[in-house]
């Protein structure tokens, strides 16, 4: 059956679970709060499926919400791609870029827009390293990669380097669906801190999420710590504990299948966000322009 969705729809509806509030969306798209509302109702009504729960202080995305998220903007990234392939490709480009990045953004975020740069610039030869943040510094500053893709929340100093966003992603609550938190719309840290707590370790994993629980005066109550997504995801799913994680590692399932849902934080905890660190003095071959040019343009915050 013929969809009657629109692209400006779905563009307003990653809009809004990007923001995580129809207001905020609504002046990033530069429309009235109306026309957001308006559009994500209309793409509901098609599914027949809800994709946000209202809550008082914005909106949280349902389990369906989130499977539909990572569709939309699948949707989005290659209407954008087949629009701009033929402008990129006006003049032929080759050469080598030198990127590193950190597990996190290497495993979750990088891969698919390297696909999508190789497919405008098949010329231009990608060399990746696997690093962690104060090496990727140590290495942009001493000009021995071009861009450095990392968690820009952790970095200290931020003004030593040219840097961008490209992804702000909120942090919420990671819960198996028969856990007793599942039936709390927006639970507290207060109330997460009475249930086993999962850490995660890696990319400063635990050092972020202490930091915003010690602003709060409170302390979770870890059972486990992990360096690996994947074993939290399946600890998650099989209700050994909860944890607090940005939506741009969350899916809906473990490896296993088992369901994982996710809630909005009460309290107020800091995005996780995600760019690009290149040294301020540096001089960019064509190839390295394109390819920090080219995540700026799709994703630049």
């Amino acid at each position: 059956m013929a969809s009657n969705l629109t692209l400006r729809q779905l563009r307003y509806f990653v809009a809004v679970a990007q923001a995580g509030q129809i207001s905020l969306a609504a002046i990033q798209e530069n429309v009235s709060q109306s026309t957001i509302s308006n559009g994500v109702i209309a793409i509901e009504d098609e599914l027949g499926v809800r994709l946000f729960d209202r809550l008082p202080q914005g909106v949280s995305l349902t389990p369906e919400g989130q499977d539909f998220l990572r569709h939309a903007r699948h949707i989005l990234e290659s209407v954008r791609d087949a629009v701009d392939s033929p402008r990129f490709k006006e003049k032929s480009l080759s050469g080598t870029v030198k990127i590193a990045a950190s597990y996190t953004l290497l495993g979750y975020f990088l891969p698919d827009q390297m696909a999508r740069f190789r497919a405008s610039y098949p010329d231009v030869e990608i060399q990746l390293q696997d690093m962690n943040r104060l090496d990727i510094e140590d290495a942009v500053l001493a000009g021995e990669v071009d861009i450095g893709i990392v968690i820009l929340s952790n970095v200290q100093r931020q003004n030593r380097f040219g840097h961008a966003v490209l992804v702000r992603s909120r942090r919420q609550l990671w819960v198996a669906p028969t856990h007793p938190l599942a039936l709390i719309r927006s639970p507290s840290l207060k109330d997460i801190a009475e249930f086993p707590y999962l850490l995660l370790t890696t990319d400063e994993g635990e050092h972020s999420a202490l930091h915003y629980w010690r602003q709060n005066r409170l302390h979770p109550n870890i059972v486990m710590r992990t360096g690996s997504i994947e074993a939290l995801r399946g600890l998650v799913g099989h209700g050994f504990g909860v944890t607090v994680l940005s939506d741009m590692v969350y899916r809906p399932w473990s490896l296993e299948g088992k369901r994982i849902e996710a809630r909005p934080v009460l309290d107020t905890i800091p995005h996780m966000d995600a760019g690009m660190l290149w040294k301020r003095d540096a001089t960019f071959s064509e190839a390295a322009l394109a390819f920090q040019q080219f995540l700026i343009q799709s994703f630049g915050v």
